[in-house]
C-alpha cells in the first residue's frame, strides 16, 4: 500500500494521468480480497495487482477507456464462466471495483493525506459508498478517510459526510476485516506493527528482509558495527550500534512492537531476554535449542523473573516447518510473527510450567526444534 501511494501521489504531482482501481468489496472466493489496490498508466503499465487473468484484464481495459474524460465508476466482475477457462479464475465469486481516473491533480491533496497516514503507520480506514440510496446525499464511489482516531482528514465527491457513516466505522483496535455495512464499504488499513531484531545475524538478517515485505517496520539491535550496518540492512528504519545491555533499557517498546532475540549467543540471548522480559511488546520470541531455553529460562528464574512473564515469550522461536537452512529459518519466524498480528495468537505452545516440565526431559540437540540458533554468527 505504501509503494502504490507513493506511486500514485509522485504521479499526480508530475501530472502523470492514472487511473486507481481498488477492489471495494469481494464475495464468495475471490483471487485478491477487499482493500487490493491496482495502479493503470496511459502507457498501459501497471502499479499493484487486483489478481491478475481476465478479470485484471477487463479492469485495465476499462481503466485505459476511462482516461479519455470518463468518470469514476463501480464495476462488478462475477468469477464464472465468462473469465477463465483460459486463467483458471472460475472462482464462483464477486468483485466490485472502483475504477478512478485522475489527471492533473485532481484527487492530490485526498492521496497525499491518505499516503501520509500509512507512513505514519498509525492505522486509517476509508469508507466508500457503493449504494449511495441507502445514505442520502452521496454518490457512488464517493471516498471519505479516517484517522484512526476516528477523525475525517479527507473526502472525494462528497461534500456533508452523513454522520451515519462515522458510527458505523468499526474501531482499528478490534483489527477489524473490510466489511460493506449501511451501503458502505470500510477497508481498513490497520495499524503497522515494528519489528525489533536483537542479533544482526545470518538469521536477522533474512528475517529483517523478509518482515520489510510483510509490512513490518524494522528496527535492529547490535554490537557489532560491521554486522549492524546499513549494507546488511537496507529496509531498516533504525539501526542502533551498542551493548545490549544499555541499549535495550532505553529503546522505546509499545504495545505495536514485536521483538524477536536471535543473537550470536547464550549469553547474550539471556541478557536481552532479561532487559525484554518485563516491556510491554506485543511478541517476545527468542531462538535456540530445548536445551539453552532451558538454560535461560532457569536462570532468568532465579534472577526474579516472574514465570508469567517468561511464560509470553515464543521459545523455540517460529512455526515448525521443519526449518533446516536460514531462509527457512527466516519464513518460520514471520510466518508466526504474521499470524500473531493478523490473528492475535500464533500457534499452540505450552505454558511455562509445561514447558520447562517438557524441555527438561528433551535431549539437547537442536534438531527437535522449530528453529535453532546453529546457524547464527
Amino acid at each position: 500500500m505504501r509503494e502504490i501511494l507513493k506511486t500514485l501521489t509522485d504521479s499526480l504531482k508530475a501530472g502523470r494521468a492514472v487511473v486507481a482501481c481498488g477492489l471495494v468489496e469481494t464475495r464468495g472466493s475471490t483471487p485478491q480480497k477487499a482493500g487490493a489496490w491496482m495502479l493503470v498508466f496511459a502507457d498501459g503499465s501497471q502499479c499493484g495487482t487486483l489478481g491478475g487473468g481476465c478479470v485484471e484484464a477487463e479492469v485495465k481495459q476499462r481503466a485505459l477507456e476511462s482516461l479519455n474524460g470518463g468518470r469514476p465508476e463501480l464495476a462488478t466482475f462475477q468469477l464464472d464462466d465468462n473469465y477463465g477457462w483460459d486463467d483458471g479464475l472460475i472462482c464462483g465469486g464477486r468483485m466490485l471495483v472502483l475504477v478512478e481516473p485522475l489527471r492533473d491533480t485532481d484527487g492530490l491533496e485526498y492521496f497525499d493525506a491518505f499516503r501520509e497516514l500509512i507512513e505514519r503507520g498509525e492505522g486509517c480506514a476509508e469508507a466508500v459508498i457503493v449504494e449511495p440510496e441507502r445514505q442520502p446525499g452521496t454518490a457512488a464511489g464517493s471516498r471519505v478517510l479516517f484517522s484512526a482516531s476516528g477523525e475525517i482528514v479527507g473526502q472525494r465527491r462528497i461534500d456533508d459526510v452523513p454522520a451515519a457513516i462515522g458510527e458505523l466505522l468499526p474501531k482499528l483496535s478490534g483489527r477489524p476485516r473490510p466489511a460493506t455495512r449501511g451501503g458502505v464499504a470500510f477497508l481498513p488499513v490497520l495499524p503497522r506493527g515494528r519489528l525489533l531484531v536483537v542479533g544482526a545475524g545470518h538469521v536477522g538478517q533474512a528475517v529483517a528482509q523478509l518482515a520489510a515485505q510483510a509490512d513490518f517496520d524494522i528496527w535492529v539491535v547490535d554490537d557489532r558495527e560491521r554486522y549492524a550496518s546499513a549494507t546488511r540492512f537496507p529496509t531498516a528504519e533504525r539501526i542502533i550500534v551498542g551493548d545490549i545491555g544499555r541499549v535495550l533499557p532505553e529503546l522505546e517498546i509499545n504495545d505495536r512492537t514485536f521483538a524477536i532475540i536471535v543473537t550470536r549467543g547464550h549469553s547474550h540471548d539471556e541478557e536481552a531476554l532479561f532487559h525484554l522480559a518485563r516491556r510491554p511488546a506485543r511478541y517476545l520470541g527468542m531462538i535456540g535449542s530445548k536445551r539453552k531455553i532451558r538454560l535461560i529460562f532457569d536462570d532468568l528464574l532465579a534472577a526474579g523473573i516472574p514465570a508469567e512473564l517468561l511464560d509470553r515469550v515464543h521459545a523455540p522461536l517460529g512455526v515448525d516447518i521443519g526449518s533446516q537452512t536460514v531462509p527457512e529459518i527466516a519464513v518460520s519466524i514471520v510466518a508466526e510473527l504474521i499470524a500473531h498480528r493478523n490473528l492475535g495468537r500464533s500457534p499452540l505452545r505450552p505454558t511455562i510450567s509445561k514447558a520447562m516440565t517438557t524441555l527438561a526431559s528433551q535431549p539437547s540437540c537442536c534438531e527437535s526444534t522449530p528453529v535453532s540458533d546453529c546457524s547464527n554468527p
